[in-house]
């Protein structure tokens, strides 16, 4: 298991919950509706919401919002499904919005 100490995190916003580490960050280049948001492999400490299929930006996909675990506030959502083959490499990840999250110690 890699040593986790040290490692740069991300947090709640709203109660420090651990939720994700800077190194799983894949890009810092997405868009939610309040701002700027980041793409996570993986995520921690999150429970999901019901699925749904929304239309984003990038066309059709089913996603599920994120919440913290510990107090409930919704942080960005999950990528279960793209319907196009362009968009594929999202299934399986996380977005969480930049203004939901803060940089805390792993």
């Amino acid at each position: 298991m890699a040593d986790l100490m040290g490692s740069r995190a991300y947090c709640c916003f709203k109660c420090q919950n651990l939720v994700a580490f800077h190194d799983d960050i894949i890009s810092k280049d997405f868009q939610a509706s309040n701002g700027r948001a980041f793409l996570f492999s993986h995520s921690m400490n999150i429970v999901l919401g019901p699925k749904e299929d929304r239309q984003l930006m990038t066309g059709l996909h089913t996603v599920a919002d994120v919440f913290c675990s510990d107090c409930g506030e919704e942080l960005g959502w999950k990528y279960i499904k793209a319907y196009e083959e362009t968009q594929k490499y999202k299934e399986g990840k996380c977005v969480l919005e930049k203004f939901k999250i803060v940089r805390g110690n792993g």
